[in-house]
């Protein structure tokens, strides 16, 4: 590892010593390893830019997003972000999992960023990379810096999370809502235990998760959950969909969004070594579904919406009823698609029918989350 990437993060700094068999990086200022994380190395590092910009032909419903950290430690096999990790020259799997990189400086930049004369307060997404709610935020504290900094300024945000950690910063979300537009929205693939420990290690139980949205609901704030990724043949058979979209609803979410599994390059290695080792069986099936990248075949997107579709009205989730719930890939649901009983999406050859058309449904912008 040369380090060469890791220039992006610095602001002079002096070259610090590292652990014991780690390399010299330009950059950075430390690498940590404490006993309440073990296992973790947390790179402390000082960052140029806390806004960071979105492509101007990408599908987010905003322009600005803030990343407190890089790598996860939920260590989830499907995370779409782990070919980040390739850019700073660590590998996307183990190294992911456990490198964690930390922008130290984060908040001090954040609030000389919201002070310029240029910024014009435009919605900003926290979530969409790597969780800024992970373990390293129980140690580094930035989140309640960047709450405040968003709402002090006037600038409306979103976060997306997994992690229960939120809840200590339940007081500060309240108040930056009654200044600006907040969206909270939680992330909730997998409700079976031995499942979600193995393809989930590092990340809160599906009953914590579901618990937070209440204490979130409970406290006068709207939350969000997105039933995501949706894995096939693992967690789409209608009575697995049927129990997570009541479980979402009693637990007071304000609307839900279903995304099928994505597939991108880093992810898809990891998570088809992981298929291969524990469900063998699905191996073909995976192949054919995603022969076309790391986009499930549309014939799947369709059935899986028709699935979906008539449980977001069983349980007031379909925005007749007042949710603020989307269909597959934060799409409306289809309109006119039976249900299909019990059904499997079959594992021989595609059908033949045409994918659903589906309409874009508007969210206000304060809750407007990143797909995954």
């Amino acid at each position: 590892m040369t380090g060469v990437r890791w220039d992006a993060q610095r602001l002079d700094a002096e070259e610090p010593a590292t652990l014991p068999g780690m390399p010299t990086m330009r950059g950075l200022l430390r690498s940590v390893q404490v006993p309440e994380f073990p296992g973790l190395t947390f790179h402390e590092v000082r960052s140029r830019s806390a806004l960071n910009e979105v492509p101007g032909d990408s599908r987010m419903p905003f322009r600005w997003t803030i990343n407190p950290y890089r790598g996860c430690s939920h260590a989830c096999g499907y995370c779409y972000a782990r070919s980040t990790h390739q850019w700073l020259e660590l590998d996307t799997g183990r190294d992911f999992d456990t490198q964690v990189v930390v922008k130290t400086n984060l908040v001090d930049v954040l609030r000389r960023e919201l002070a310029r004369p240029s910024w014009r307060r435009e919605h900003v997404a926290l979530g969409t990379n790597t969780d800024p709610y992970q373990r390293a935020e129980g140690r580094y504290r930035l989140m309640p810096g960047v709450i405040s900094a968003l709402a002090g300024s006037g600038t409306p945000f979103s976060i997306l999370t997994k992690g229960t950690l939120l809840r200590r910063d339940l007081p500060l979300l309240a108040a930056a809502a009654r200044d600006v537009p907040v969206g909270l929205g939680v992330s909730l693939a997998i409700r079976d235990d031995e499942l979600q420990a193995s393809l989930e290690p590092g990340a809160p139980s599906p009953r914590a998760r579901l618990e937070l949205v209440r204490a979130l609901t409970d406290a006068g704030l709207t939350c969000g959950v997105f039933l995501a990724p949706v894995l096939p043949g693992l967690t789409d058979r209608l009575a697995d969909l049927d129990a997570a979209l009541r479980a979402v609803a009693e637990a007071g979410a304000t609307g839900v969004t279903v995304v099928p599994l994505h597939l991108r390059p880093g992810a898809r290695e990891w998570f088809s070594a992981w298929l291969a080792r524990e469900h063998p069986a699905l191996v073909p099936r995976y192949r054919q579904l995603y022969r076309r990248g790391a986009v499930v075949a549309p014939e799947y997107r369709s059935w899986l919406a028709g699935r979906v579709g008539p449980l977001l009205t069983r349980y007031g989730l379909d925005g007749q009823a007042g949710g603020a719930a989307r269909g597959v890939d934060g799409d409306s649901t289809p309109g006119g698609i039976p249900a299909d009983g019990d059904r499997d999406f079959p594992s021989g050859s595609l059908p033949a029918t045409r994918p659903a058309q589906v309409r874009p449904a508007p969210a206000p912008v304060g809750e407007q989350l990143a797909l995954l």
